[in-house]
């Protein structure tokens, strides 16, 4: 008996998001009855067609969008049930999330860029993960004078600062070049593998896509594991 129950508590602490069911529409419907879970130390790529959802789906999962029914638990809590102060301290602390858009802070350089998400965090900068994404020799330069790649893996170093449990990236290699792509990928891949963390990663690349332990499918308003 004590065997049977330690591994069903090992498995539940091994959980990090469960999505239940989820359905959403604008003036269409979006899509239907998803479910997925999320470990720690997995990589899970959501890809599909422009327009199937799947921003909106990352959205869902990453608390910045309720869905119309269905639930999304974290760490075995329902998000959307808890209250808003809640909600943010959960998206502040535990999740970082990847924007197609960079959203730094224009006019600052790109190590006040790194000392702000330290202040808000309270967490130290770790010179490795600069180095790792190549970036470690562009701190004292503005961030309008950095490249569009430069900028996106000063984003990436800043989301990552932080030590969040789960990394969402919405398209976070659409704009880099084949080798910035996988010094990234790489780059989030042993994060999370060293960290306990997981990654949900929206993507129209296949060959990216694959390289993440599970691959869904979203089409025709159902989602379809492909590995």
């Amino acid at each position: 008996m004590g065997e049977k129950h330690s591994k069903k508590s090992l498995i539940a602490d091994d959980l990090l998001l469960q999505a239940n069911n989820i359905s959403h529409k604008f003036d269409y419907e979006l899509f239907n009855n998803i479910t997925l879970s999320l470990k720690k130390q997995e990589s899970i790529a959501i890809i599909g067609m422009s327009g199937s959802g799947k921003s909106t789906l990352l959205n869902i999962l990453s608390s910045l969008l309720e869905p119309v029914s269905g639930q999304v638990l974290f760490e075995n809590k329902e998000i959307y049930s808890l209250k808003q102060k809640k909600i943010l301290d959960i998206r502040r602390k535990d999740f970082g999330i990847i924007f197609q858009a960079h959203y730094l802070f224009r006019g600052f350089s790109a190590n006040e860029n790194l000392d702000i998400a330290t202040l808000l965090s309270g967490e130290e900068l770790s010179q490795e993960l600069l180095t790792d994404l190549k970036i470690d020799h562009v701190l004292n330069q503005g961030v309008g004078e950095l490249s569009g790649g430069q900028q996106q893996r000063l984003s990436i170093a800043r989301i990552m600062t932080k030590k969040p449990k789960i990394i969402f990236a919405d398209e976070p290699t659409g704009n880099l070049d084949k080798d910035t792509a996988n010094i990234v990928m790489d780059t989030l891949f042993n994060y999370i593998k060293n960290n306990d963390a997981g990654l949900i990663l929206v993507t129209h690349e296949s060959d990216l896509a694959y390289k993440c332990d599970k691959v869904y499918k979203l089409e025709d308003l159902i989602l379809q594991e492909l590995k």
